[in-house]
């Protein structure tokens, strides 16, 4: 009898420590969450770099040629979304890969993004390019243009100004919690991201066009709130996703500014990578090496032949699209992505042991412009 007394007692002891401490919840949680800016990103953006340079050298080398648009595929119309405010390429969220594919085709190229699932690229050699995330059962959960693809039920489109966009959508986001940690989003005026229709809804805007609209990133909030922290943890896939996004956002990118097509190099790829990687692991942020070598001098060394040549880093961006959307702001890189007598690109990532990404864009061309 002693013995079931002394259980009996226990546990009604343990209850009230259990009582107590779901009461007293908010007190405690709250204390260990952290706050953290996101201007990081910021101070991050503003110090990546761009080289840009002539060098007359007598080399050939042979590789394809760039492909350029001269075969306009046409937009097609785009009507006003009747489920949620956006939908790009009249695709809205919670549609079935059939139905996208139905008007799209099948995608140009599969990559791992950030979210753990892949992006799917579609276009018509690069005009009408969106990017598409389907989950576990082909479902759409992530949609991506830097094209003129963007409906609205309010009327905002590509080329729509910062101040519609804010009088027609409210205030937009200043945190985005991830886990325990709350970070504070500051943007330095490059985008805003709005909670709308259970998604995040990232609209970009291009400083050097007035501050108007020039991509959206719309995802799904349960695809978000999976992701909970801010960069995603290293991997060959991730790796490579980023690379060949970077490429196809470039290409995108010259698209629209009626600009030849790159070609893609594995071979100044390598190059970029192993700068990537050497920043990674060395704790720099530089186009000069720590051995002195400029972009030049080791793309010569890695015997890439070349007769202009120019270099894009990026460091600390959480995905391949908001690394272009920076670079496309930044004056120096906007000049290399859209640098019209460049044939080739290769990009290289390379993540540090935190995790955070490195890019290495190297453009370049084998032959005088005409």
């Amino acid at each position: 009898m002693e013995l079931e007394s002394v259980v009996v007692k226990r546990f009604i002891l343990l209850l009230i420590i259990v009582f107590i401490g779901y009461v007293s919840k908010p007190l405690w949680e709250e204390p260990v969450q952290q706050f953290v800016s996101l201007s990081v990103r910021d101070s991050i953006d503003s110090i990546v770099d761009s080289v840009q340079e002539n060098l007359a050298i007598n080399f050939t080398f042979d590789n394809p040629q760039s492909e350029s648009n001269d075969t306009d595929v046409g937009k097609p119309k785009l009507t006003a979304p009747q489920d949620q405010v956006f939908s790009i390429y009249n695709i809205e969220l919670g549609e079935s890969r059939a139905d996208v594919e139905q008007e799209t085709g099948k995608p140009k190229r599969t990559s791992k993004n950030e979210y753990g699932v892949s992006w799917e690229a579609y276009h018509e050699n690069y005009q009408n390019f969106i990017m598409v995330a389907y989950d576990e059962k082909n479902i759409v959960r992530g949609l991506y243009t830097n094209q003129d693809l963007i409906a609205s039920s309010t009327g905002i489109k590509l080329g729509s100004s910062k101040q519609s966009v804010q009088e027609y959508l409210g205030t937009p986001e200043s945190v985005m919690r991830k886990g325990l940690i709350h970070y504070e989003i500051n943007s330095n005026g490059e985008y805003d991201v709005f909670h709308l229709d259970s998604s995040y809804v990232t609209i970009f805007y291009d400083k050097h066009e007035n501050n108007t609209v020039t991509a959206i990133q719309v995802i799904d909030e349960k695809l978000e709130q999976n992701k909970n922290a801010l960069y995603t943890e290293s991997s060959q896939q991730l790796k490579e996703g980023f690379e060949y996004q970077l490429f196809d956002l470039t290409n995108a990118s010259r698209e629209n500014h009626n600009l030849p097509i790159l070609t893609w190099d594995d071979h100044v790829r390598e190059t970029a990578r192993e700068h990537s990687l050497d920043m990674a692991e060395n704790h720099y942020f530089s186009h000069t090496n720590l051995r002195g070598q400029s972009p030049f001098d080791r793309m010569q060394e890695d015997n890439i032949r070349f007769i202009t040549a120019g270099e894009n880093l990026a460091y600390g961006q959480v995905s391949s699209i908001f690394a272009h959307e920076g670079l496309m702001n930044s004056l120096g890189h906007r000049e290399n992505i859209l640098q019209k007598n460049y044939k080739y690109l290769g990009v290289g990532v390379a993540f540090n042991n935190e995790s955070q990404p490195y890019y290495t864009e190297n453009f370049y061309s084998d032959s005088p412009s005409l």
